[in-house]
């Protein structure tokens, strides 16, 4: 009995799984990237780190764990903020290797500019 329930378990995780992956389709926009964490938009802005070895954040604050380090002049996609922390994307690999496309946080402070 312990059998079937497990194989019935499995064989629905398994078509939810193909039903995520048929209905996810092409990937969202860059426009659309958000964080539940977000408490404010921002309609998607070009920046620039402006300092060396700026923590690159898992979250909103000091107490989140940095993905890595941003140096000046690595450039990011912001799209929304929480405080004065803003969710960000590398446009390019960063100068410490992290690559194009990783989503993170930093600080507003550390950014020289902000261009719409």
């Amino acid at each position: 009995m312990a059998s079937l329930s497990r194989r019935g378990l499995a064989a629905a995780f398994t078509a939810a799984l193909a039903a995520c992956a048929l209905s996810a389709g092409a990937a969202p926009p860059a426009s659309a990237a958000t964080s539940a964490s977000c408490t404010y938009n921002i309609a998607d802005h070009d920046a620039r780190v402006d300092g060396n070895g700026v923590n690159y954040r898992t979250g909103p604050s000091t107490s989140y764990v940095s993905k890595g380090f941003l140096y000046d002049g690595d450039s990011l996609r912001v799209y929304c903020g929480k405080g004065t922390w803003y969710y960000t994307k590398l446009t390019h690999r960063s100068m410490s290797g992290l690559p194009s496309g990783t989503y993170g946080w930093i600080r507003k402070d550390m950014l020289a500019t902000l261009a719409g």
